[in-house]
């Protein structure tokens, strides 16, 4: 496409934003209505092994959202002379799985503890065993339970548990929500109610019972969207986090956020049946659609 084309779409707000969270670089891609790519930008990031596990901080997270972006507004004005203030749509995905506990009022009840660490086996063969359903150790739900089985503290101040990409649109939208591909790494979910497996969450309710806490599994975890569901708009605080120099309006609509083997599969067009594709990253996997 053409220079003119690409300014035109930008002008327009015809065009779509969306922001990856890589285990080692935080990517930013602007396409136009025809999802040809006209600008990006990146930062580089790493994971931190503090006591015993691996982990962003919050301010890390922060700064990568925020570079990521700056350096497509850069990429913007160098290309087509265009000062960034909009576009027609945002949404933002990460690496998945991985525990991220908060209480009532926002805060982080402990270090955010990615996928790549394996501390919960316990959890993850006792879920199996309750289950009959492979629960393996990266996924928040076994988190969740090895930090039951630890007595950790912070549980019953728990008010919200999310992913990393959650936890970003949270940050930009204040809505509380996840894509089902993201999802279905934090809890099992029933491919026919595209929600989480109702007789496993009720199965996991009564197996904390005794403990005695305020909440139970559905009050604390993201509420699952579809692809195509409204997921909110970014919020007058969130385009201020996204864009501290306040050039960037807010009102964007935003779709569910979702996981990187999510993006993996459309950005490779292995969407239909028959079709698969394959991740070489940080971990190397395969994806194939039955």
């Amino acid at each position: 496409m053409s220079v003119n084309e690409a300014k035109t779409a930008i002008l327009n707000n015809k065009t779509a934003l969306g922001i990856e969270f890589g285990s080692t670089r935080i990517k930013a891609v602007l396409v136009d209505d025809k999802y040809n790519p006209i600008a990006s930008g990146s930062y580089d990031w790493e994971n931190r092994y503090e006591n015993g596990v691996w982990t962003y901080s919050l301010d890390d997270i922060h700064k990568g959202l925020q570079g990521s972006y700056s350096d497509l507004v850069k990429d913007v004005k160098e290309k087509y002379d265009v000062e960034l203030t909009s576009v027609g749509a945002l949404g933002i995905s990460a690496m998945m799985h991985g525990y991220m506990p908060f209480d009532k009022e926002g805060k982080l009840l402990v270090p955010f503890r990615t996928w790549r660490n394996n501390i919960t086996g316990e959890a993850s063969e006792k879920l199996m065993e309750l289950f009959q359903y492979n629960i393996p150790q990266r996924w928040s739900i076994a988190h969740l339970y090895q930090a039951i089985l630890n007595g950790e503290e912070h549980l019953p101040r728990i008010d919200y548990l999310s992913t990393l990409a959650g936890y970003v649109h949270w940050k930009l939208t204040g809505k509380r929500v996840l894509g089902v591909g993201e999802a279905s790494g934090m809890f099992p979910i029933d491919s026919k109610t595209k929600d989480y497996d109702q007789n496993m969450v009720e199965t996991f309710d009564k197996l904390i019972a005794p403990k005695g806490y305020s909440w139970k599994l559905r009050d604390i975890l993201p509420q699952v969207l579809v692809a195509g569901e409204p997921a909110g708009n970014l919020a007058e605080g969130g385009a201020k986090l996204l864009d501290p120099s306040g050039e960037l309006e807010a009102g964007i609509p935003m779709c569910p956020p979702e996981g990187d083997a999510g993006t993996g599969m459309v950005a490779t067009n292995s969407v239909t049946v028959h079709t698969g594709n394959v991740s070489a990253g940080t971990s190397v996997f395969a994806m194939v659609v039955m």
